[in-house]
């Protein structure tokens, strides 16, 4: 099992920048994509933004420019710096990880850590 670790989250306010850190732990094979989604009240699960071991990334529009994706292979961590931070930005933000195993890819994911923006 790979457990995965968040932290970061806190209250800010609009056009402020939080940084969010996820790290992976446990009987890690091969951790391939790490990412971040997030999840609003009512809302459902989105992606955020991901990042494979080789470094592309792929971020959705909505945070293109404002939210960059990082990670350190060695630590199996990932970042989330996000700046320009907006209300509807507001969510729990979910890590994600894939761990490859002879050829089995087992999605594990963190439990969250809360952001909220106020206005």
């Amino acid at each position: 099992q790979v457990q995965l670790a968040e932290s970061g989250g806190g209250l800010v306010q609009a056009g402020g920048s939080l940084r969010l850190s996820c790290a992976a732990s446990g009987r890690i094979f091969s951790i391939n994509g790490m990412g971040w989604y997030r999840q609003a009240p009512g809302k459902q699960r989105e992606l955020v933004a991901t990042i494979t071991s080789s470094g592309r990334t792929n971020y959705a529009d909505f945070v293109k420019g404002r939210f960059t994706i990082s990670r350190e292979n060695g630590l199996n961590t990932v970042y989330l710096q996000m700046s320009s931070l907006n209300p509807e930005d507001t969510a729990v933000y979910l890590c994600n990880a894939v761990d490859s195993r002879f050829g089995v890819n087992n999605v594990y994911w963190g439990q969250g850590t809360q952001v909220t923006v106020s206005t």
